[in-house]
């Protein structure tokens, strides 16, 4: 019977302080916080127009006006107060506090009388309400509400959005479900299994878990609501003409037959992060081993080495095993922060320090590429390779943007990536009933109750940029738990001092484990070696054939024409030559580089000519390389993650 071997440490009880994380929650804290509420009020200058706050003061009756925007555009607004309470948790402010206030305000003002809240229905008529579940989001909406009300009242005690939430979640149970007379239908764009699993747990009140149960197991059954809802109410249907039909919905049949990533990658990861949650929450062995079985096929057949996933720009979709093309690439921010989500309640489940792999991977690469270093300008696609001519000009790479964008249209992405890098702290510890697991590494501290003693865990670490992680244990008198650390998969050498342990102990799925007495005021040292790595992708992967990608660490690295010079197609790089690692605090904010010996092949002696007999020149280069998550920063260039080698010359 699946149960939650570990919990996450409440947000409260967690403080990241010091390196880099430190400066990424910051960031979004002084910066991207205030800028998306701008964005929301539609102030941020020239950018794309959200319309959200003017469609909840139509919806509320503070003025009159129609419906703009995205049937989807309420959940920017929650996801941006989840960020924002979050933040109040590790940083009290009144202001902010004062704003979020006044959003809940305006949200509450816009709730019916029988608890539903949508400012697209609200405003265009309530009598389509639940007419159209397969496109225009309610319940995807009510997941995004749901989330940021447990947040808010975990961080401030405050019910008010929380009320808000149960009344919402209460109407669509009272609309929605297997009884005569309801709707039998489940969300178009899957969030609220996992947040009304969230909401049970907080609340206690099984009802949600009920609701979140139905939803996941009645999708995809035959006869298909999806089709009878489209037929019923005239609903147009985007993806007939494809083989993805209704499996871009992950509606195409039922759950426990979707065994591997299918459709939208963002609806498809958050589903799967639902099912992991109902699973736990019902002890249903077979839902969770449905989970465990798509986790595998994705992380080894269709997710990109910075933790993108969805390579399609058709549909945002997952598209077969293998298919990883690089300058087409979708791998939406979204569906990495969705992906950190479904790694973390695996990890939770099993224990398993390779979901943390993951988790780990994506939230270095593939998500916080989403985001500028000045935290005012966003990345929806991260393609991992760019050419600016080509994202102008070639109409099958209009999706991929050479720069970050100010706003857009469909602005999930921003504030999703605020919400995650403000609560952090849920994803670095773990607590069981007698062990604290230490998931990722990030200065500050941690606190917790063990065998009934108060413990506080210290961690100081320049991570990823240096390996050494110093952990000092305290509590209030001497009491013996286990402290387990986690290895990371790519870490192939590692030391520990001050554990009590045999220097030769080895990982356990993942995980140091140390069983002591410990007195107070103990120190323990961790030292991952982080030699640069020279990685290579499975045969299979076309895109990737005949070259290399680095990475350090957890971070994954990339060329830049800033570095060096346009055509980066001409470099070979050579894969046997060690890479020369050295931390730059003059770039991109203070970052490790990698230089690596190689050749620049030469045009010399084609002039125009497109076509002549095969013949090589080059000549000796440094090709330099920097973190993925950094790239595009300094204006206009070409990028590449992938490098073809001096075996190919």
């Amino acid at each position: 019977m699946p149960k939650r071997l570990v919990h996450p440490l409440p947000t409260s009880d967690v403080r990241i302080g010091g390196g880099f994380w430190q400066c990424y929650q910051e960031l979004v804290r002084t910066t991207t916080i205030p800028y998306q509420w701008g964005a929301l009020n539609d102030e941020a200058g020239d950018a794309e127009p959200s319309h959200c706050i003017h469609n909840f003061r139509v919806a509320a009756g503070l003025e009159e006006g129609e419906f703009l925007g995205e049937p989807f555009q309420d959940s920017d607004l929650y996801k941006w107060i989840e960020a924002a309470s979050w933040t109040l948790a590790w940083h009290p402010d009144d202001e902010l506090c004062s704003k979020v206030d006044s959003a809940i305000e305006l949200i509450a003002a816009a709730q019916q009388p029988d608890g539903y809240v949508d400012t697209y229905y609200i405003i265009n008529g309530l009598e389509g309400r639940f007419t159209n579940l397969r496109g225009k989001h309610e319940l995807y909406c009510m997941g995004h509400l749901i989330e940021a009300a447990c947040a808010n009242y975990q961080v401030t005690g405050s019910r008010k959005l929380l009320d808000v939430a149960c009344r919402y979640a209460d109407c669509v149970a009272a609309n929605i479900g297997p009884e005569e007379g309801k709707i039998h239908g489940y969300p178009g764009h899957e969030i609220a299994e996992m947040a009304l699993v969230g909401l049970a747990r907080l609340t206690g009140e099984r009802r949600y878990v009920d609701l979140a149960s139905y939803f996941v197991d009645q999708r995809g059954q035959s006869p298909l609501f999806f089709e009878w809802e489209g037929r019923e109410h005239g609903n147009p249907f985007r993806w007939g003409d494809t083989y993805m039909k209704y499996q871009y919905y992950q509606a195409g049949k039922p759950i426990r037959e979707q065994r591997s990533p299918e459709g939208h990658a963002v609806r498809d990861v958050y589903m799967y992060s639902g099912v992991a949650d109902v699973a736990e929450a019902t002890g249903d062995d077979g839902l969770f081993e449905v989970a465990e079985d798509a986790f595998r096929a994705m992380a080894g057949r269709q997710m990109y080495i910075t933790g993108g996933i969805g390579a399609s720009e058709h549909g945002e979709c997952f598209t077969f095993d293998y298919d990883l093309p690089n300058d087409t690439a979708y791998a939406e921010t979204c569906a990495s922060v969705g992906l950190v989500f479904w790694c973390r309640r695996m990890l939770e489940l099993t224990g398993d320090g390779r979901y943390a792999d993951v988790m780990e991977r994506a939230l270095y690469n593939g998500t916080i590429s989403g985001m500028s270093l000045d935290g005012t300008r966003f990345f929806y696609v991260n393609p991992l390779e760019v050419d600016p001519e080509a994202c102008e000009k070639d109409y099958n790479k209009r999706h991929v943007k050479p720069e970050r964008q100010k706003w857009f249209g469909c602005a999930c992405c921003p504030p999703n990536l605020a919400r995650l890098v403000a609560s952090l702290g849920n994803y670095a510890y773990s607590a069981s009933e007698d062990s604290l697991w230490v998931n990722l590494y990030a200065g500050g501290e941690a606190r917790c109750t063990l065998a009934g003693v108060p413990v506080r865990l210290a961690m100081q670490t320049n991570y990823p940029w240096d390996g050494k992680v110093e952990l000092h244990v305290d509590a209030d008198e001497q009491v013996e738990f286990e402290l387990r650390l986690r290895v990371p998969g790519w870490c192939d050498e590692f030391s520990l001092e001050g554990a009590g342990e045999p220097a030769d102990a080895k990982p356990e799925a993942g995980y140091l484990r140390i069983r002591r007495a410990w007195e107070p005021d103990a120190t323990v040292v961790l030292t991952l070696g982080m030699r640069p790595r020279v990685m290579a992708a499975n045969p299979r992967v076309v895109d990737d054939a005949g070259k290399v990608a680095l990475m350090r660490g957890p971070v994954v690295y990339c060329a830049e024409q800033a570095d060096n010079g346009p055509e980066l197609q001409e470099l070979r790089l050579d894969p046997t030559a060690e890479p020369e690692a050295s931390f730059k605090p003059d770039l991109l904010g203070g970052v490790v580089a990698l230089a690596c010996p190689g050749v620049r092949i030469s045009d010399a002696g084609w002039g125009d000519e497109l076509y002549q007999p095969y013949h090589v020149e080059s000549a000796p280069t440094t090709i330099r390389l920097v973190p993925y998550f950094a790239w595009g920063n300094r204006g206009l260039g070409e990028m590449s993650v992938w490098l073809r080698t001096t075996a190919t010359v």
